[in-house]
């Protein structure tokens, strides 16, 4: 049940909970408690000052008053000495003619109102969320919200703490490569002619997707490239010179990538049970043992399973070994991947681990920062770096999210949502990718902002996030009030399994609340 912020109650309805299938996130820090917004009202006052160069009007009426009085009194005085010296002479005095005193008349001064008493304002807010805040399945809770629209900070409870991101870090590695490499950017996979006589060699460019199934097949990842294409090419393009001897030989390029395939901080869990695919620059399907499901066992050696593939679509290989490429050799085919734009969907709307590796994999060595998981941190950061959004608290272990050395202010977060909301530099198509609530992606499953929570849905466009240290999701909210408010909550634990699945309940109930609360959310 969720609470609302002193607003009506919502009409329910959503699906039962079904279990939730994510990857990636997390650091968990204490934040600190906001403090409450108070209004300040100054009171202006009006001081009269001479004019420069001129006499104020209000000071030459009385210099009139002080000269009528001047005036009347030295006539007054005239008389008495008159009238002495008549007495004296004893003459009679003659009686002077009586003077009168004018009287001033007031005048407004057309130009210097009168004087009021001026207030500045500031806006008072009143939707508190106090009750949706604490409850205790967000563990250690840090939660940030802006205005979309003037950036003004709303809700602020440890928003400038780097923390674990989970999956949300999947947003960072999207916006860095659709700056690096560019939307319509395609990793290419090459066969080119082996040094020895009857061999070939396949060169892993980095594409993840490419696939071992029939051409025409669909399957985890529309627009895949196929390994029967690849092999028809080389065929083709052997069979073509009477000179070549038969081809007996396969040689496996994995050398695009470098370093651990498997991050040390990785718990090989999300490999087995379907995760994570270990990152080589030659893989089939993400080296799923099922291409045609999302979540799908995954082998300790994708690069062999690559290389059986393809040997069997091209028929006539007796030997496979791993080796490099020589320098200048022909290309006998080549297929390329979808490109970073579809790539970039897929790794938010459905949180695909094993394409956001890829993806920060291409976008470290574009920007020349090395090949390897060490080289993603800079790399990454680099292309954030367009965006104008200081990057110095970020940590960028890897894509994905899955390692709990990753490090992101929620504050930087939701800076970034408000370029994506207003899909500056091309970040319309992070926009594009990411989950709705109640609609679709990892925020369509029936656990999420169902009840009370489901008078959001179609509201929230946000990054799911989930480890086994915590949940968070991040993104866009479009308020009841019409405002469009960005995001960023972290639920965060000390351990592995401190923070409960219904912990996606208590975030979604959250964000439920900045929804009701809109440009008239409370800080306090």
């Amino acid at each position: 049940m969720s609470t609302d912020p002193e607003t009506p109650d919502a009409p329910d309805g959503a699906a039962e909970p079904t279990p939730h299938a994510a990857g990636g996130e997390g650091r968990a820090t204490d934040a600190p408690d906001g403090a409450t917004a108070s209004t300040d009202a100054a009171a202006g006052e009006t001081t009269t000052t001479d004019a420069p160069g001129g006499t104020h009007p209000k000071r030459t009426r009385l210099a009139l008053w002080v000269t009528a009085g001047v005036v009347a009194f030295a006539l007054a005085g005239w008389g008495a000495v008159a009238a002495g010296s008549a007495v004296a002479s004893g003459s009679p005095a003659p009686t002077p003619t009586p003077t009168a005193t004018p009287t001033p008349t007031p005048t407004v001064d057309p130009g210097r109102p009168a004087p009021t008493a001026e207030a500045t304002t500031a806006k008072i807010r009143t939707c508190m969320v106090g009750a949706a805040a604490t409850d205790a399945r967000l563990g250690a809770m840090q939660a940030h919200v802006r205005n979309a629209n003037t950036g003004e900070v709303l809700y602020d409870r440890g928003g400038g703490t780097a923390s674990r991101t989970a999956s949300v870090m999947k947003v960072l590695t999207a916006a860095a490569a659709l700056d690096v490499l560019g939307p319509d950017y395609r990793a290419t996979t090459t066969v080119v002619r082996g040094s020895e006589p009857g061999s070939v060699v396949l060169v892993g460019g980095g594409d993840l997707t490419l696939s071992a199934t029939p051409s025409g097949t669909q399957t985890v990842y529309p627009g895949a490239a196929h390994l029967d294409d690849l092999a028809a090419q080389v065929r083709a393009a052997w069979d073509a010179d009477p000179a070549n001897p038969p081809l007996t030989k396969l040689v496996l390029d994995a050398s695009f990538f470098g370093g651990d395939e498997w991050h040390p901080t990785w718990n090989p869990l999300e490999r087995e049970q379907g995760y994570m695919s270990q990152i080589t620059a030659l893989q089939v399907d993400g080296d799923r043992a099922s291409p045609f499901a999302e979540t799908s066992w995954r082998s300790p050696d994708p690069i062999g399973r690559a290389g059986d593939a393809f040997a069997g679509a091209l028929g006539g290989i007796g030997t496979i070994e791993r080796g490099t490429a020589p320098a200048d050799a022909q290309t006998l085919g080549t297929v390329s991947s979808p490109t970073v734009a579809e790539l970039v969907n897929k790794s938010l709307i459905v949180s695909d681990n094993t394409v956001a590796e890829m993806l920060a994999r291409h976008v470290a060595i574009r920007t020349g920062t090395g090949n390897d998981f060490a080289a993603i941190d800079a790399g990454v950061r680099e292309g954030l770096a367009a965006y104008g959004i200081d990057t110095d608290d970020i940590t960028v272990t890897d894509g994905s999210g899955l390692s709990d050395d990753n490090a992101v202010p929620p504050a930087y977060l939701t800076e970034l949502f408000r370029k994506i909301e207003a899909r500056e530099q091309g970040l319309g198509v992070v926009r594009d990718g990411l989950p709705v609530a109640g609609v679709q992606g990892s925020l369509a499953y029936g656990d999420r902002f169902f009840g009370d929570n489901a008078v959001a849905r179609g509201a929230v466009w946000a990054k799911t996030g989930w480890i086994e240290t915590g949940y968070t999701l991040s993104g866009i909210i479009h308020a009841q009030d019409g405002t469009p408010l960005t995001f960023a909550i972290y639920a965060l634990g000390d351990a592995p399994g401190a923070i409960p699945p219904s912990s996606r309940e208590a975030i979604d109930t959250l964000t439920t609340a900045f929804f009701r609360c809109g440009d008239n959310l409370s800080n306090g």
